[in-house]
């Protein structure tokens, strides 16, 4: 699977940009090939609202762009602020209990060099997602890479904040392991799931 990340940075109309993806984005694309899914989240107080889609195939996410950068523009207009889209491999995808409007979302950026990406990948799997799953409040895992850059960021869905909190002291447990193994850490963003279409 692949995803495209468009992040509404400076956000000054939230509530209206959900409403939009909700009303025109998601009939839209439901109609594209290879679509398998969206959700939205944000950061009210830091002004973010970011889109993710997912895709059966790289190809189908690029035949998407041209009808989706219309949406994507007049989005923008509704929303304010800024515009930033990111291209990844979905690596990994694990859902315990599917996430619903609501529940709390821990975003954290990473990078590594791109020779250590499967490597990196293969521990994330054998290692980390255990430990995640075993969490109380565990919803749902996505880990997200860009093989060339090796750019990618980890989200996990919580049943509700103090949830999400734990995991976040749990997290920066394991940040020396992941630091050995090449590992760089960048922004961790604390979110809410504002809109869910994951058939």
């Amino acid at each position: 699977m692949f995803t495209r990340v468009v992040n509404f940075t400076g956000a000054r109309n939230i509530d209206a940009g959900v409403r939009y993806i909700r009303e025109t984005v998601a009939p839209l694309l439901r109609q594209q090939t290879g679509f398998r899914g969206a959700t939205a989240s944000a950061d009210q107080s830091a002004g973010l609202l970011a889109i993710l889609t997912i895709w059966d195939t790289e190809a189908d996410r690029e035949a998407s762009e041209g009808t989706l950068l219309k949406a994507r523009e007049e989005g923008l207009r509704i929303i304010g602020g800024h515009v930033t889209v990111e291209r990844y491999e979905q690596a990994v995808a694990e859902m315990v209990t599917p996430p619903a409007v609501g529940s709390a979302l821990l975003v954290q950026r990473l990078s590594m060099d791109p020779p250590k990406v499967d490597d990196n990948l293969a521990y994330f799997k054998s290692d980390v997602l255990p430990q995640l799953k075993a969490q109380p409040g565990f919803l749902a895992v996505r880990h997200m890479i860009d093989r060339a850059s090796g750019e990618g960021m980890v989200g996990t869905t919580w049943t509700d904040a103090t949830s999400r909190e734990a995991a976040g002291r749990e997290a920066d447990k394991r940040r020396q392991r992941a630091a050995e193994r090449g590992v760089t850490f960048g922004e961790r963003s604390r979110r809410e799931i504002v809109f869910i279409d994951l058939p």
